[in-house]
């Protein structure tokens, strides 16, 4: 055994000895101070007056996101059809897109499509389950018509958000959608593209996940 993994495996072993088991009144503690600053952060989030659209679009174009801002379900779909024009796509199931989306997807493979085929996806098109304002973060909840690898396995994902699919916190997203989440498999949060500094400390981008991002924000 090489001298570094003993020296590792040790630190474990002594570790493990001295664990300490939390009380059920620290974990309480713990559950209600997490609460109280969570609601802080959304009291003070109000308080500044930004709207959540005008904060989401600010925080994601920081993150190397491209954001389109359209006023009209109409517009939402003819953005979406440029950006997809000429396009292999994978996309969530037709019905799961907002503004009568699926129609401009409407030949697209599905997430339920073989992975093989899907590997050669130009792009993913989903909506989402919430648009994280104070981050810039999208979350998707895995289900029936709403694969997760539209949004992983492709290079490029094009999300259709909706005006009501924004919430201020991420506080927010976990209370209102903790039935959903616990009855999924996964629940992805989506923040600009993917990227990793692992190599060498040279930040790559688009090695877990799509190295780009698109959102276009409906009315």
């Amino acid at each position: 055994m090489s001298d570094a993994r003993a020296v590792i495996l040790d630190r474990i072993e002594r570790a493990l000895r001295t664990a300490r088991i939390p009380a059920v009144g620290d974990a309480g503690a713990r559950a209600f101070q997490a609460s109280d600053q969570r609601d802080a952060g959304a009291r003070a989030f109000q308080a500044s007056g930004v709207p959540l659209a005008d904060r989401f679009v600010l925080e994601a174009r920081a993150l190397g996101v491209e954001v389109f801002v359209e006023s009209t379900p109409e517009a939402a779909r003819d953005r979406l059809r440029t950006l997809v024009a000429g396009l292999r796509v994978l996309s969530w199931n037709r019905d799961r897109l907002p503004y009568d989306c699926g129609a401009v997807v409407g030949e697209a493979l599905p997430g339920s499509a073989p992975r093989e085929e899907q590997a050669h996806a130009d792009v993913g098109v989903t909506a989402c389950h919430g648009a994280i304002a104070e981050t810039g973060s999208l979350a998707l909840i895995s289900g029936p018509g709403c694969s997760r690898t539209v949004s992983l396995l492709p290079p490029w994902h094009i999300a259709v958000v909706r005006h009501e699919d924004l919430l201020a916190t991420m506080g927010d997203f976990f209370l209102s959608r903790h039935d959903a989440m616990a009855r999924a498999a996964n629940c992805t949060f989506v923040t600009g593209p993917s990227r990793t500094a692992d190599i060498e400390l040279s930040l790559t981008v688009g090695v877990h996940g799509p190295g780009k991002v698109t959102v276009v924000l409906g009315p």
